[in-house]
């Protein structure tokens, strides 16, 4: 039993990735990860892991300045891995064969716990309406936590350059909007605010990858749903007992490293 209050077991979220591996693994698919994990359950110790500690033939190692960083191979490398107590799944943001031209662009809303929900939507919204502007076609997920992550499909050479385009798309909505955002990681500093962390986009940085089950109560899922569900859909709506019914569906990323 990895949560007791649900009474999920490692069976339970096994199954669950084996249902969402298709789609998770076009992210997953030549990218390093880190993950977390939690041998005994969420109420006992939960770790970081970004080195390979396994062999499986189903897992890949990268030497990145004397260390080894680890990717997944196939979609049974997935299941490998959570066979190894690995729950959470966060990537980074180039190929590992092409580590130096990152091709994705994360902004994570992380708000005040005293924020209404609204106003994390609307901030999520703000965001959009300045990635239109700019024709970047975005991607939203929720967290599995307190807000929304946006992804953005990006090929760029250089990862200074990609965190400079983050930089300057979150300091134009705190211009915008000085009350209500910020990027100051002090908790304390934070207060009423939203904090926009676009500190993903640097080399060796992770995000957490779509579809990754997040291991928190309820065990929620980061789950891609469409800019049209944003009104309809909280962070914490998706979890790995409910998924079944989105899977149904087309998928909302379906076309997202479709670049022109």
């Amino acid at each position: 039993i990895i949560f007791p209050k649900e009474n999920i077991t490692k069976k339970d979220i096994v199954e669950f990735y084996k249902k969402v591996s298709k789609r998770m693994f076009k992210f997953l698919d030549n990218r390093l990860i880190s993950t977390v994990r939690s041998p005994e359950g969420i109420n006992k110790e939960i770790f970081f892991m970004k080195h390979l500690n396994t062999e499986s033939k189903n897992l890949g190692r990268k030497k990145i300045n004397g260390e080894y960083y680890y990717y997944i191979k196939n979609e049974n490398g997935l299941i490998d891995e959570v066979q190894m107590n690995s729950y959470e799944f966060h990537i980074w943001g180039s190929p590992q064969n092409d580590i130096n031209n990152p091709d994705l662009l994360v902004f994570d809303f992380d708000p005040d716990e005293k924020l209404s929900l609204k106003k994390v939507k609307d901030g999520v919204k703000d965001l959009k309406k300045i990635l239109d502007k700019f024709k970047l076609k975005s991607y939203l997920k929720t967290s599995g936590g307190k807000g929304y992550h946006v992804l953005i499909p990006l090929k760029i050479n250089s990862w200074k350059k990609l965190e400079k385009i983050a930089k300057n798309i979150t300091e134009l909505m705190i211009q915008n909007n000085p009350k209500k955002y910020t990027t100051n990681i002090r908790i304390n500093k934070r207060e009423g605010k939203i904090f926009i962390d676009y500190f993903r986009n640097k080399k060796g940085a992770t995000s957490v990858c779509p579809y990754s089950m997040r291991l928190k109560k309820g065990a929620t899922v980061s789950c891609p749903i469409s800019w049209k569900e944003l009104d309809n859909i909280k962070p914490k709506d998706i979890t790995i007992k409910n998924i079944d019914n989105r899977l149904k569906k087309k998928d909302p990323w379906n076309n997202f490293f479709n670049l022109s």
